[in-house]
């Protein structure tokens, strides 16, 4: 649904309203000025996510150390140790990691076989 305040021009608010409101955050009569006002002066600065305590590094070489990362990470967010924006970050890099060691994978086999054909 959308916000039901008219702007000075006469046109409707594009935005939409919060739950349980006919307006949106900015035009909501029940939010005070003040409130309004600390939310734009931040703008968006409390979205990051930013960890309590910095990770230790671990050495990832094989498929099986992937898979300890992210039960790891899974419990963690479980928890309540770790954000999930940045459990999400893993996860995207765990999916770039795999892809990475697939390929190289194949491309050590083809070279096997490779070698087999050519005799050496």
């Amino acid at each position: 649904m959308k916000c039901k305040h008219k702007k000075e021009n006469g046109e409707q608010c594009n935005s939409s309203a919060m739950n349980g409101s006919n307006y949106c955050y900015f035009h909501n009569p029940t939010i005070s000025k003040e409130e309004k006002k600390d939310v734009q002066a931040r703008g968006g600065k409390n979205r990051a996510a930013i960890l309590k305590e910095p990770l230790s590094e671990i050495r990832i070489k094989k498929m099986p150390d992937i898979t300890c990362l992210l039960v790891n990470t899974i419990n963690q967010v479980r928890t309540g140790k770790m954000d999930a924006k940045i459990a999400n970050c893993i996860g995207f890099l765990s999916d770039k990691l795999i892809k990475t060691l697939e390929a190289s994978n194949l491309e050590e086999r083809l070279k096997k076989i490779e070698q087999l054909i050519m005799g050496k």
